[in-house]
């Protein structure tokens, strides 16, 4: 039987012991301690599939793109590869990242508001196949470097706000991203007048997005930009985090945007999409092991882990579920917080969460983790980086280590009076 909101392959055992990709959670904990980020490679596999077959099966020529910037390690890099997926990059260490895994510098598209001259020079010597050009400045380093052949499209600004957290929605008019019409049509100029290679356009319109409706809309944007070679209309179909979350599916994604494609692009345009949080964010889960469960005027059950390891609760108070790893059919739901053990009142991964007999020492699995959190980890408190094993096949692989004191030690160069 399914287990709601983890990734395909979780299953209790006869023991009502926690499973993921055929691993016993409680044995990957043993090895690996907590907190830790758990990935399903076979779940990744899968909705890599279902979305470029998807997509090639309503539009052949198209690419998808894996938007890294939800989960850039080079193990994720290489395994998007091997599925045939274009990479998404936001920074020249995402880059570095990508090359590491073996990617095909040519699959790589550079994105970004604020290029810096190094970052620019960087992508184009390393043979980076494609930069999305955000604004004028950036076009004028570009050309200062010089780049020629290199291949170019330019971010637009298509005035599509879609209903999601204010720091998640990018296509609307107050946007930080891209440039209006006018000024792309100015661009456009300059760059057939250079020896870079105008391709297209580019549009994205924000993350976690939970109706299909927006991204068909934007893409009827693209209108006014007839006879490009290539669309780019970025990603950010949202997932459901909690039981009552109904994000359209992947196939009701690519149909609102093919559909709006066949009406608006020219037949013979190639077609990209950008998925992140989509391919990435249902195959991921974290670990923790309970510390404490302290009642006051509530129930608090404090974890290892909390807004160091997952950011998002304090930064867009994105909801959560989680469960104890071990089935506990007759023991009594605990309404409680789940906090983390940072010094910050905001430090609560879930609040108003139902738990089965929290204890010390029980492992707390919570599922749809795999975006953004292990790229928003931080240091606070001294905390040291939680590792990230691979799960398939009942194997594990880890592919980021956790970090060490050291580690933390390895950049401070200290004073001395």
């Amino acid at each position: 039987m399914p287990v709601p909101l983890f990734p395909a392959s979780a299953a209790w055992s006869d023991a009502g012991r926690l499973s993921v990709g055929g691993v016993d959670l409680h044995d990957l904990a043993s090895e690996f301690g907590t907190p830790a980020y758990v990935f399903d490679v076979a779940e990744f596999r899968n909705r890599a599939a279902q979305l470029v077959d998807g997509l090639t099966a309503r539009w052949p020529n198209s690419q998808v793109l894996f938007a890294s910037k939800a989960l850039p390690t080079v193990a994720t890099y290489a395994l998007a590869a091997h599925c045939g997926l274009g990479i998404d990059v936001s920074g020249q260490g995402e880059i570095v990242m990508a090359l590491a895994a073996g990617v095909d510098p040519k699959l790589l598209y550079f994105h970004g508001n604020a290029k810096t001259t190094e970052e620019l020079t960087f992508a184009v010597r390393s043979g980076v196949g494609t930069i999305v050009i955000d604004n004028a400045d950036e076009l004028d380093r570009l050309l200062a470097i010089p780049a020629p052949g290199q291949h170019v499209l330019i971010r637009v600004i298509p005035g599509v706000a879609p209903e999601t957290h204010p720091s998640q929605s990018t296509g609307g008019s107050d946007s930080k991203f891209g440039v209006p019409y006018d000024q792309a049509h100015a661009m456009t100029e300059k760059i057939r007048s250079s020896e870079m290679v105008f391709d297209g356009v580019h549009l994205h319109i924000g993350s976690q997005i939970l109706h299909a409706a927006p991204f068909g809309e934007a893409v009827r944007q693209l209108a006014e930009f007839p006879g490009c070679a290539v669309y780019d209309v970025g990603g950010g179909l949202g997932v459901p985090y909690t039981y009552a979350e109904q994000p359209p599916s992947i196939d009701a994604y690519l149909d609102a945007i093919v559909t709006a494609a066949r009406d608006t692009l020219p037949a013979d345009a190639k077609l990209i999409i950008e998925p992140g949080r989509s391919l990435v964010a249902i195959a991921g889960l974290t670990l923790y092991t309970v510390v404490s469960v302290k009642r006051t005027g509530r129930t608090f059950v404090a974890v290892d882990g909390g807004m160091a390891d997952n950011l998002d609760p304090a930064l867009t108070q994105q909801r959560y579920e989680a469960v104890i790893a071990q089935d506990r059919p007759d023991a009594p739901l605990v309404q409680c917080d789940l906090v983390g053990r940072q010094c910050e009142s905001g430090d609560k991964l879930i609040g108003d969460l139902e738990l089965a007999g929290p204890q010390i020492g029980d492992l707390v699995a919570m599922p749809v983790t795999g975006a953004y959190a292990y790229t928003l980890a931080n240091n606070y408190n001294g905390a040291r980086k939680a590792p990230v094993v691979f799960v398939e096949d009942g194997t594990t692989q880890l592919v980021v280590r956790r970090e060490t004191y050291d580690d933390l030690l390895s950049t401070q160069l200290g004073w001395r009076p």
